[in-house]
Formats: structure tokens, sequence, C-alpha cells
């Protein structure tokens, strides 16, 4: 019990209260999340979790600052810009997909709680930019069509990330499987990569 908890470095500690914020803001959202229940999940008294994170608003914003790092820094690894356009594709939707999968918590925290949460939303807004940004310059370094504008590489990396968001997001409840749902959005983004630049009234 919280009476019971034996010294930790303040390193592994802090993380410890960070994963306990993480799972109960992903069951309850932001308002009805209390720090009595978050001690509670992490087996320490709540004075403890006073003395780390001065209020409920300073935990939760650590927490997603943590998470959207983790969650860029999965978007990166193995990104190599030397290769194919399409195995940047796959390596991007994978990278995407298996965050989500293995941090399904983590994601509801991040692009539902926080998005409900006007407080802070414009943490997610600055993620969402960086993934797109990265989806851009891919779209538009892979590019060979001739007269493609730079806000048709945008407006592509726009709609590829909402719609790579749409089905992260049902993958998270657990309805969609992670093979199929790499499949589908690799699909849908080379299908997007492929039109980059092509015109209906052309």
């Amino acid at each position: 019990m919280a009476s019971g908890t034996k010294r930790l470095p303040r390193a592994v500690r802090e993380q410890q209260m960070l994963d306990a914020a993480i799972t109960v803001f992903a069951e309850h959202g932001f308002s009805d999340s209390s720090m009595d229940a978050i001690a509670a999940q992490a087996e320490i008294s709540k004075p403890m979790l006073y003395l780390y994170y001065g209020s409920k608003d300073e935990l939760f914003a650590a927490c997603i600052a943590r998470e959207s790092g983790r969650f860029m820094q999965s978007m990166s690894a193995g990104f190599d810009p030397e290769l194919r356009q399409r195995d940047q594709a796959r390596i991007l939707v994978r990278e995407f997909l298996r965050f989500v999968h293995e941090n399904a918590q983590s994601w509801r925290v991040l692009y539902r709680v926080s998005v409900g949460t006007a407080a802070f939303a414009h943490i997610v807004t600055e993620s969402r930019s960086g993934v797109t940004a990265m989806i851009t310059d891919l779209i538009r370094r892979g590019t060979t069509v001739e007269g493609a504008r730079d806000v048709d590489f945008e407006l592509t990396a726009v709609a590829l990330v909402g719609a790579g968001e749409a089905v992260a997001d049902r993958m998270s409840d657990g309805d969609v499987d992670l093979d199929d749902a790499t499949d589908l959005l690799l699909g849908i983004t080379w299908r997007g990569l492929r039109g980059v630049g092509s015109h209906a009234d052309d």
C-alpha cells in the first residue's frame, strides 16, 4: 500500500506516477480523474504525488509531454530519406500504428482526452503538425509529377494524417487488427502519394 512504498530514485518514481496517471486519464478522462485515484494506482500517498506534481494540470501536462515525445520518436524510428518513397511510407505507417497498438492508453490520452481539454489541445495540434510536416517532406521529395505544387504536398499529407488518426482510433479500441490496419492504411497512403499533382480539370 501507499504507506509501505520503498524509496526509489526520483526519476523512477516520476515515471511510475506518469504511468499510473496515463492509466487513470485514459479510463476516466481529465475531469473525472482525481489525484486520489492516480495516487492509488501508483501505490503512493497523495501528499507524495503532490510533492512531485503540484496539481492535476501539471501532472497531465507532464503525461502529454512524455507521450507526445515518445510518439514522435517512434514515427522517426527507422526513417531513412534515402529509401524509395513506398518504403518510407511503409515505415511511417508501420511505426505509427505500432505505437498505437502497443500504447493504446497513451493514444487515447493524446488524441481523445487532450483534444477535449481546452488547456492542452494545442499540444496535440503541435504533435499533428510535426507528423504532417514529416509526411509533406516525404511526398515532396518523392514526387516526380510535373506541376505538383506545395499546397498539393501539404493537403495530401493532411488527408493522410487524418485517415491515419481515424484508423488508429479504431485500433486503440481493439476493433481493428494491427496487420489489417497497416495494410489498409498503407494502401490509402500509397494511392494518395501516387495522386499528388493530378488535377481533375487538367
